[in-house]
């Protein structure tokens, strides 16, 4: 863990929602806000404590002591204090001002985003990435990087005009896999060079590709590009594709939610590498 302040001292708690740290926190549901700061707001018991373990840059710990009633997060803002971590401690009604939950639980922490760039990545055999082209739900891309993470896929790389891995509703679906997946920002030219030069299998779904997913090679290095909720991949996003691959579907509907086709493909690939072990 890393800190980004002064160290707690007992006598201090703050009491006024107009309090300017207060008014940064709200300031952070702002995309625009979190962009401009480098910075996010995380809420809730189980995230935060994932981003203390999983040695997220933490700024600020905010406490509520009342809405606290937890051992086990008492037990971690403990070891965060001892750690000199900047903890910050506010009324129950401060809290609420920050929450968007109904029953808030008292803990969050201010962290510092964490990203890479494609430069950085360099692909080793087995390695699996999903790459999203445009993806606009907050909630379908923590579910994915949650899918990573239970996948063990080394991460996400976002591209184009994708929604923030930071928004709220992203960091709670993701639970906590935001800060144990690696994630890259590129534009598609940048990314489409990338896959080349690193010799990456590129593995994308569509509803019309012939071969089914269980069917397809999908090499030793492999990323899965997956296209918009609204549009799927476009047609240079396809050309790209070493392999396109379907998902058969037995009923009415015609295609799945984005981030369950993730699902069904990250496990189809790890089920391959397990096998080939």
């Amino acid at each position: 863990m890393t800190s980004g302040g002064a160290p707690f001292r007992n006598n201090e708690i703050i009491t006024s929602t107009a309090n300017a740290r207060v008014k940064l926190i709200r300031g952070l549901r702002a995309r625009r806000e979190r962009e401009h700061s480098g910075l996010a707001w995380v809420e809730g018991i189980r995230p935060t404590v994932e981003a203390l373990q999983l040695n997220a840059t933490i700024d600020t710990l905010v406490v509520a002591p009342d809405l606290l009633t937890s051992d086990f997060a008492r037990d971690a803002v403990d070891v965060a204090r001892v750690e000199g971590i900047d903890i910050m401690e506010v009324t129950n009604a401060v809290f609420r001002s920050l929450s968007d939950r109904d029953g808030p639980q008292g803990l969050g922490a201010i962290i510092r985003q964490q990203w890479l760039s494609l430069p950085d990545i360099r692909l080793a055999e087995g390695d699996r990435w999903v790459a999203l082209a445009s993806v606009a739900d907050p909630g379908n891309l923590g579910t994915i990087l949650r899918t990573c993470d239970g996948s063990d896929a080394e991460g996400v790389i976002l591209l184009d005009t994708s929604t923030d891995p930071y928004d709220p509703a992203a960091m709670r679906a993701s639970m906590g896999a935001v800060f144990s997946r690696r994630l890259v920002r590129a534009s598609f030219e940048a990314f489409a060079e990338w896959t080349r030069a690193e010799g990456a299998t590129v593995v994308g779904a569509s509803d019309r590709a012939p071969e089914t997913y269980r069917e397809a090679d999908y090499g030793a290095r492999t990323v899965l590009l997956m296209g918009s909720e609204r549009e799927g991949l476009t047609t240079e996003q396809q050309t790209l594709c070493d392999r396109m691959v379907s998902i058969p579907m037995r009923g009415r509907s015609d295609s799945l939610n984005l981030g369950i086709a993730t699902a069904i493909l990250l496990y189809e690939v790890l089920d391959r590498r397990e096998h080939e072990a």
